[in-house]
């Protein structure tokens, strides 16, 4: 693709692979503890497959490079030919757009693919750079008469400074549990009306009745648990949604570079296991990925996803759970609604006005649903809510 001469004093480089951009230049701009945007996740996405040509997701990295040849900011950026696996929905937008005459495919996404976890997107720690990175990607729209330029899931200051720069804002909500302090699990039902507290404890009870639970850790985890984990994944993509995104061997080679961080909760019916679900760990925060089952329990994914979840939390010291996108049942469980983002530049007027027009619509009402969920849902006693 063709790139503008310079933005702002910095000259851009589009990288068709991130290996082409060394890993401590990457990690050392993103700022953040977010394992999702680190160089070794994408890579690991990139070197086994889960992205590239063959999965609409092309690679097309920005970097923003000074005079003196410093690495100044980079943006993870995607020529994407589908809008599959994003979690921001646009397909509606690409319908229609196709619909009157237009092509929307390949658009350009900013985005950490697969997962709809709100972390930096623009990765300098100097925010002219940061405003630098989103005007070329723009520019580099114009220039190759792309349809549109996306950034999914960015932090609430990025989505400010997008918005500055002109983009047009769009907001959503996901659900999460946080920490006010819990010293135990029962402390956290404490918090919760009395209902909620016998139905959780209900729901707990049945699944450990039948089945043992057991959380896999750094050295604890195994090829062998690789493979029940990727099975169990496969086998509800296959009941759901059709073939999952991620490949066997990714789980091979984020395990290797990423140990410390994942956390993978396993049930077993004697010593087999026969549910399982991937977590990563940031400094902070739990993030509940990917899971699957391959018997029929009443409540196990409540179990293995969202109990055991906060239990681990609670256990080191987590500030927070974010168990994945959509999920009104999360609610009764004690996850809330938190704002997520995402910002959009599209390149046709005849496009952009309508979409501007329904994202001012969209946003007012996402505000509205949240406060309903809060009042009329909330399992928390009123003294506790927050």
């Amino acid at each position: 693709m063709s790139l503008p001469a310079s933005t702002s004093g910095l000259t851009a480089t589009l990288h068709r692979s991130i290996s082409e951009i060394d890993p401590t230049v990457w990690d050392g701009l993103k700022g953040d503890d977010n394992p999702f945007n680190s160089h070794a996740f994408l890579d690991a996405l990139e070197e086994t497959g889960c992205v590239g040509e063959d999965s609409g997701w092309v690679p097309h990295h920005l970097s923003l490079t000074d005079d003196e040849g410093t690495v100044r900011g980079v943006m993870p950026l995607y020529l994407k030919h589908h809008s599959m696996g994003e979690y921001v929905f646009d397909h509606s937008w690409a319908q229609a757009y196709e619909r009157a005459g237009g092509r929307y495919y390949p658009k350009l996404l900013s985005a950490s693919p697969f997962t709809p976890v709100t972390g930096a997107r623009l990765l300098s720690p100097d925010r002219e750079v940061r405003a630098a990175l989103i005007r070329t990607a723009v520019q580099i729209c114009e220039i190759n008469r792309l349809s549109s330029f996306h950034i999914n899931f960015p932090t609430a200051d990025e989505w400010a400074l997008m918005g500055d720069e002109g983009l047009l804002m769009r907001q959503d909500q996901q659900f999460w549990w946080t920490n006010k302090g819990y010293r135990t699990f029962d402390d956290f039902l404490s918090a919760l009306s009395a209902n909620r507290r016998k139905v959780i404890r209900r729901e707990r009870r049945d699944v450990q009745a039948a089945l043992t639970l057991n959380i896999h850790t750094g050295t604890d985890i195994t090829e062998a648990h690789l493979d029940h984990l990727h099975a169990f994944i496969e086998d509800t993509y296959d009941r759901k949604w059709g073939s999952p995104y991620l490949t066997r061997d990714f789980f091979s080679l984020i395990t290797e570079r990423m140990r410390d961080r994942i956390v993978l909760v396993f049930a077993y019916d004697g010593d087999q296991p026969v549910a399982g679900a991937i977590n990563y760990r940031g400094n902070d925060t739990l993030y509940g990925r990917q899971w699957g089952a391959r018997v029929e329990v009443p409540f196990l994914h409540f179990e293995v996803c969202y109990y055991q979840a906060i239990d681990y939390a609670i256990a080191h010291g987590l500030k927070r759970v974010e168990a994945g996108t959509q999920g009104e049942h999360k609610i009764s469980r004690g996850y809330l609604p938190h704002r997520v983002y995402s910002a959009h530049y599209i390149r046709d007027r005849a496009l952009r006005a309508p979409v501007a027009h329904y994202l001012k619509q969209e946003r007012p009402a996402v505000e509205a649903q949240m406060a309903e969920y809060e009042a009329e849902l909330s399992p928390f006693r009123k003294t506790d809510q927050t």
